[in-house]
């Protein structure tokens, strides 16, 4: 298995791992589960260590891309790397907060009211954006999910 491979398999991860804890950091706060709230703040640190090993792996399999890029694929994988920071910098954010909420929930095993609502914003944009990434991503090897350039107008 090489990097491109490793980068393949687990760029999944963060992109619905996320889309997951989001769902269940808003089922817990509806709720009102502690024990909910406390595992989508555990589960959103262990999913920003998972996407610095995405990053990574992408950083390395570039590498192997980029000695042979075409003219198409050199420009979408820029525009993918671009997203990825920006991505991995919404999970490093949401990964923080999430940290932060639970070491002051600690004793109390309650979550504070700022770690949910922090969570759960820093989730929503971080899901954008991991989306956003996983497009830009899959249009690399995938020139059927490409936009295509209008076609003029018949006159």
């Amino acid at each position: 298995m090489d990097w491109v491979h490793l980068h393949l398999a687990l760029n999944h991860l963060p992109v619905v791992g996320v889309l997951f804890v989001f769902g269940l950091l808003v089922l817990g706060i509806c709720r009102g589960s502690e024990e909910l709230k406390r595992l989508s703040l555990q589960l959103s640190v262990a999913l920003f260590l998972v996407s610095m090993g995405v990053k990574f792996s992408g950083e390395q399999s570039a590498g192997v891309l980029f000695s042979e890029p075409s003219a198409v694929v050199k420009p979408l994988m820029t525009a993918h790397e671009d997203s990825a920071d920006q991505a991995v910098t919404g999970a490093f954010l949401l990964g923080v907060v999430a940290a932060l909420g639970l070491y002051r929930s600690r004793k109390t095993k309650i979550v504070p009211a700022w770690a949910s609502i922090g969570c759960v914003i820093l989730g929503l944009v971080t899901v954008i954006l991991l989306g956003r990434s996983a497009n830009l991503g899959g249009q690399i090897a995938h020139p059927e999910i490409r936009a295509l350039p209008a076609e003029p107008d018949e006159e």
